[in-house]
């Protein structure tokens, strides 16, 4: 399992703590380690359809765990490019790298800075240290 306190800095972040990052035109979306530490093993991930439109701040799927289910939050707007199959085999993913294989969804931002309206990893860390 991923060190909870991982927080890379290249990333940007939720208060409902799911990561973006720039790839290529689209944004990358996963949640956070501190968010799997949270929910314990990660048993099921429900995925959008791609070519699907989600809203940012709004639920696009859903998360469970051994403990419980809880809804993914769209961090950016846009259309659903990609979708981590993988996740359907082995959601454990999420749990084991967060930041890597357990990426969720890959979206083509309606707003080209999109990003920057999220939080630093410097904000995330003030944000989760307060929960």
């Amino acid at each position: 399992m991923s060190n909870a306190t991982e927080i890379p800095p290249q990333l940007r972040y939720t208060k409902e703590h799911e990561w973006a990052r720039s790839h290529a035109a689209e944004v990358e979306v996963g949640i956070t380690a501190f968010a799997a530490q949270q929910l314990g093993d990660v048993v099921f991930v429900e995925l959008p359809q791609v070519g699907s439109t989600v809203v940012a701040g709004q639920p696009f799927g859903v998360v469970e765990s051994v403990k419980s289910v809880s809804d993914l939050f769209a961090p950016v707007s846009g259309r659903v490019t990609a979708v981590n199959t993988a996740l359907e085999n082995a959601p454990e993913q999420v749990n084991d790298a967060p930041y890597t294989q357990g990426w969720i969804i890959r979206v083509q931002p309606d707003a080209p800075n999109a990003l920057q309206t999220l939080l630093s990893a410097d904000e995330y860390a003030a944000w989760i240290a307060h929960t």
